[in-house]
């Protein structure tokens, strides 16, 4: 038994093929970008930020999103490789089968899936939160917290609209479930109609963050960057969940920003999300590296800028005792007088921007199973196309149902750090292929060619590793579940149906010279 069977290039280039049994090319260099920014400017700047800078990092959290976006970068740049090389859906999955073979494949695949679920389950949790706030500020109502928010919360806030719901807890997420749903029914609609509402969404949130860094800027308190790190004799907090302990390892100092960076490092998620639609790209080879590298650039500005203000109006620990999900509402209101009326628009903005980031999730995971099930890896369901839209709609049906289980049930701290570690994995091992490839067949023709790959790839690895290493045994635990769950799978199902062990080809048509430009 060949764990390590690799699927050979020419096979994978005659997937590129576009036909009625495969996805439909519709999307441009500037919706590719879209596309990123879309996935990456939502709960990571909105709820992430407040959360590492709370718990781990304080001021410092700018230096988390730095180190997070150096180990994006370099892996950035193996996918952009990757990516105009193998223009097909599927992702990091994909890459791996090429490089390290099928077992490989199938545990990052695996993996993948529970990164783009997990992550869309997480910022449907933020929107349900900021829908609350939205219908207390404008409508003076909001659902119940038990109908709002998952089984293993309760409500302890003294404070605002759960004031006469102290001690209640929660049964459902109700909202969560709602925009997971309508989602759903736009992505089956066909990937043209979402990249149009998805670029409107991202121009309005981007504009939303351009003005708070601009106004936000002139209510910098210079007391609160003042110590920049957190030191360890700064206390504790007490939370929903428990007791933040800034004496912890992790909750000061350098360690504490490197565990932050393991925490931001869920908003740069969006990016490899772009490499998921090679397949539904008109010119992949040319536009794939653009869309990827321009949209993570861009945003780590922002994320740097952002985070420096947000820190600046209200003290770290505030994000932790009022803030919570709604903190950048809550620091405009309590720093910025004069400015209601723009935290009343975030508000709004906010839920348009995590309805982005949600539609990026959910259409990357149902296209890395679409490209599995092509390989005969899960059931032909996963890669079923609509008749009309050409669309994997049953898939999407499926990922509806799981992503809600997680999203109604499940807080956002538990979802979003194991979406953190299982994204990590993923870049470690793009890197580790790109090295591979480079050895191992350095002939094949490559439109974007990562610079000084025997540097970037290695330390890309490494960095990533190192904010593994930061994460709690929990989420170690929780990974290491989820890939035996994946392994029972693989050897009872997968390894018996492999098209690339009967050598079956996916398109019915010759697969072009992966050697010819």
């Amino acid at each position: 038994m060949k764990l390590f069977i690799k699927k050979p290039i020419k096979q994978l280039m005659a997937a590129t093929a576009e036909g009625e049994k495969t996805l439909k090319r519709t999307l441009g260099v500037g919706s590719l970008i879209a596309l990123g920014i879309g996935a990456i400017i939502g709960a990571g700047i909105f709820v992430r930020t407040a959360a590492a800078a709370g718990e781990h990092a304080g001021p410092a959290v700018t230096f988390s999103f730095l180190i997070a976006a150096s180990g994006c970068a370099l892996a950035g740049l193996c996918y952009s490789e990757f990516a105009s090389m193998i223009p097909i859906a599927g992702s990091a999955y994909t890459y791996s089968y090429a490089t390290m073979g099928e077992f490989i494949a199938w545990i990052i695949g695996w993996d993948l899936v529970l990164e783009y679920a997990l992550g869309a389950a997480t910022v449907s949790i933020g929107w349900s939160q900021y829908f609350n706030t939205f219908l207390d500020t404008f409508f003076h109502t909001h659902i119940p917290y038990s109908l709002s928010h998952s089984f293993f919360e309760t409500s302890n806030t003294t404070a605002g609209m759960y004031a006469a719901e102290l001690g209640t807890q929660g049964i459902i997420n109700l909202p969560a479930i709602f925009i997971i749903l309508m989602l759903t029914l736009l992505l089956i609609r066909g990937m043209a109609e979402s990249a149009v509402v998805n670029n409107v969404i991202v121009i309005v949130k981007v504009a939303i963050v351009l003005m708070i860094i601009g106004l936000g800027w002139h209510y910098i308190n210079p007391a609160n960057h003042t110590p920049y790190l957190i030191p360890a004799n700064a206390g504790s907090v007490k939370v929903s969940t428990g007791v933040v302990d800034y004496a912890d390892t992790f909750n000061h100092g350098w360690l504490g920003v490197l565990r932050g960076a393991s925490v931001v490092f869920f908003a740069f998620i969006g990016f490899d999300a772009v490499s998921t639609a090679a397949q539904e790209a008109k010119n992949p080879q040319r536009d794939m590296p653009k869309g990827i590298l321009i949209s993570l650039a861009f945003c780590t500005l922002l994320y740097v800028l952002f985070s420096h203000v947000l820190t600046g109006l209200v003290p770290f620990k505030q994000f932790l005792i009022q803030g919570k999900e709604a903190s950048v509402t809550y620091a405009i209101k309590s720093a910025m007088p004069g400015y209601n009326w723009l935290a009343n628009f975030v508000t709004v903005a906010i839920l348009a921007g995590f309805s982005s980031v949600i539609l990026v999730m959910l259409m990357g995971q149902t296209r890395v199973f679409y490209t599995m099930s092509t390989d005969g890896l899960i059931p032909p369901i996963f890669s079923k196309l609509h008749p009309k839209f050409r669309t994997p709609y049953k898939s999407q049906w499926l990922f509806f149902v799981f992503v809600s289980i997680f999203a109604g049930f499940i807080p956002d701290r538990i979802v979003g750090d194991m979406v953190s570690i299982g994204t990590l994995f993923a870049f470690v091992l793009v890197c580790l292929g790109i090295f591979i490839l480079r050895k191992t067949d350095p002939e094949l023709v490559r439109p974007f060619r990562t610079p000084w790959y025997m540097i970037v790839c290695p330390l890309g690895a490494a960095i990533c590793l190192c904010m593994i290493a930061s994460e709690g045994w929990e989420n170690w635990a929780r990974l290491i579940v989820w890939l035996l769950i994946g392994f029972v799978i693989y050897f009872n199902y997968s390894i018996k149906r492999s098209h690339v062990r009967k050598g079956v080809v996916e398109v019915g048509v010759d697969p072009p010279n992966p050697h010819m430009p």
